[in-house]
């Protein structure tokens, strides 16, 4: 049965090895930023350069080292002439395949005992090859940070407030939500309360309300510990539509290169072979 909705003014502490994450409902985001603003406070993630970019109101642009939440500003051109307003605070995926996991040669990136996934500042050595793996360009390195000499080089990106959760309480952006367009919890949870949310807004009318990332039909990333409810097309939040984790092959492709290898090798030991007789 699901839970009622709004969201439950008390979040249950995680529990280690039950997987949480966010779910981040579009539909009644004001765009008011708290959550960028929390999330910079308890991460002391430093202030980027923050301007008018011309592009709405939107003054981060995306997300990066230095912006792990980002609130999009959409202006979407309605059939009567006017302008409606889209706004979704994106972030990390925590992709159940990580490919910036898989890739990285340090284990400077790491799967916790929540099923998120986490970057050891202290341990990466800025190589930038999680930056190249992420379908969704989430992690860039930190540079030329006077405030943060310690990090620069240094990849970063949403850690799911794993020092709050390792402490019973749920991530600064949540927290801070005015409208709990950003919710945290269990994932079952989280995705059955927004399968609910969708049919209530198609009941309402609202039909073109939509997951993101709720399950794996969207997606070739196992999955992800952040879901979405958007109301247009991916795209029009400068999403992927069908995102593609790319090391999800990388098995195959290695076992092929090794047989292709081997046989090679067999193909020289029996020409030696038959040229010594």
């Amino acid at each position: 049965m699901a839970k009622p909705y709004p969201p439950p003014a008390f979040v249950a502490p995680a529990k280690p090895g039950e997987p949480v994450g966010f779910f981040t409902d579009s539909s009644i985001c004001i765009g008011c930023k708290a959550c960028e603003v929390a999330c910079k406070q308890w991460n002391n993630v430093p202030v980027d350069d923050i301007r008018y970019l011309n592009s709405s109101y939107d003054n981060t642009g995306e997300l990066s080292a230095n912006s792990w939440r980002h609130v999009a500003f959409i202006e979407k051109k309605q059939a009567d002439g006017g302008v409606a307003w889209l706004m979704n605070s994106d972030v990390c995926k925590h992709c159940k395949e990580a490919a910036c996991l898989d890739v990285c040669p340090t284990g400077a990136i790491f799967r916790t005992e929540f099923d998120t996934v986490v970057v050891q500042a202290d341990v990466c050595n800025g190589c930038g090859y999680c930056i190249a793996a992420c379908p969704f360009g989430v992690l860039t390195r930190r540079e030329g940070i006077a405030s943060h000499p310690e990090t620069n080089g240094v990849a970063q990106k949403c850690t799911l407030c794993y020092d709050r959760l390792s402490g019973g309480e749920e991530p600064a952006c949540a927290h801070a939500c005015p409208t709990k367009s950003i919710q945290f919890g269990p994932l079952d949870e989280l995705r059955e309360r927004a399968q609910q949310r969708v049919a209530d807004l198609h009941a309402e009318g609202r039909t073109e309300a939509r997951l993101y990332l709720a399950d794996e039909r969207d997606n070739g990333i196992g999955g992800a510990g952040s879901m979405f409810l958007l109301l247009d097309e991916p795209g029009a939040y400068r999403l992927p539509e069908h995102p593609v984790v790319p090391t999800r092959r990388l098995k195959e492709i290695w076992g092929a290169a090794a047989m292709a290898a081997g046989l090679a090798v067999a193909g020289v030991l029996f020409a030696f072979g038959s040229s010594r007789r």
